[in-house]
């Protein structure tokens, strides 16, 4: 095993919350397969070191395992969904120790548009004329206390009551529980009612005060920002870099998953899970 040395890093606390929730080597399965080569330990280490610093995949230190197997293994953890799973497992162990459900029913929406590198092609890159962006465009859904639920990224140019059909539709399979969302006024009008009708989620907008000028602290809506800005301390996400939508996704969510083992193990307090030890080679 690679010796600590990055603030990326998991602590032994934090792989403890992350290693059960990861699927089984290949090799503790019924139908069997060679061990791995690297440890799983390793392998989460290099994302959270990409993610953290925003280098480029072949530019990962030499004390990590391969860039390609890093970015296989991100790859196909995030096609199999595992990555979503994740970061639900957490969120509902943080809801408990607080003292809430550990689904939410209550939730609020918002979109951050970022510029995109020349790395991400025009067919899922667009400019926001509002923003005067050219890049992508974000689409957060947390709960109450800012934990997320939902990201979706689309093209820049792909206004917030277009896309916020689908964020909806998916939240709406992902969490049938939930029966409220606040947004700002970009998610109002006709999306009203169409949520209603088709979803049986209610909307309500928040909106700035009449003649308000500079920042306003608005009630509901300053959660999911501080968010969106606890996303951008990943300096991965100061800028899209990520050629597939899915992969920006996830790498997003590793973001949130990594705040989230930090607050759990900020005080030093073990994972409650019981993890069941590999018999790999």
């Amino acid at each position: 095993m690679r010796q600590r040395r990055y603030p990326s890093d998991m602590t032994d606390d934090e792989w403890a919350l992350i290693e059960p929730l990861l699927p089984l080597p290949a090799c503790d399965t019924a139908r069997g397969g060679r061990p791995e080569k690297h440890p799983r330990r390793e392998i989460v280490d290099a994302i959270r070191y990409v993610v953290d610093t925003g280098c480029k995949w072949r530019a990962l230190p030499a004390d990590f395992p391969p860039w390609r197997t890093v970015w296989g293994f991100m790859a196909r953890w995030a096609a199999r969904g595992v990555i979503g799973q994740i970061r639900d497992a957490l969120t509902q162990r943080i809801r408990r120790e607080v003292g809430k459900g550990p689904r939410a029913v209550a939730t609020i929406i918002d979109s951050q548009s970022v510029k995109a590198a020349s790395t991400v092609g025009k067919d899922s890159r667009g400019y926001d004329a509002g923003k005067k962006i050219n890049g992508r465009k974000r689409h957060l859904v947390v709960d109450t206390r800012g934990l997320p639920l939902l990201v979706m990224v689309t093209p820049a140019d792909l206004h917030d009551s277009a896309a916020a059909k689908e964020v909806l539709f998916r939240l709406r399979l992902m969490h049938p529980e939930i029966t409220i969302v606040w947004a700002d006024r970009a998610y109002g009008g006709k999306l009203i009612t169409w949520a209603k009708k088709h979803l049986n989620l209610t909307i309500k907008t928040v909106s700035r005060p009449k003649d308000s000028s500079g920042f306003v602290l608005l009630p509901r809506r300053w959660v999911v920002e501080r968010s969106l800005a606890w996303m951008m301390n990943a300096r991965r996400h100061a800028r899209d870099y990520e050629r597939l939508v899915q992969h920006s996704e996830t790498l997003i969510t590793w973001a949130a998953i990594t705040l989230m083992t930090k607050r759990l193990t900020r005080n030093g307090a073990g994972s409650a899970w019981a993890s069941k030890p590999s018999t790999c080679a």
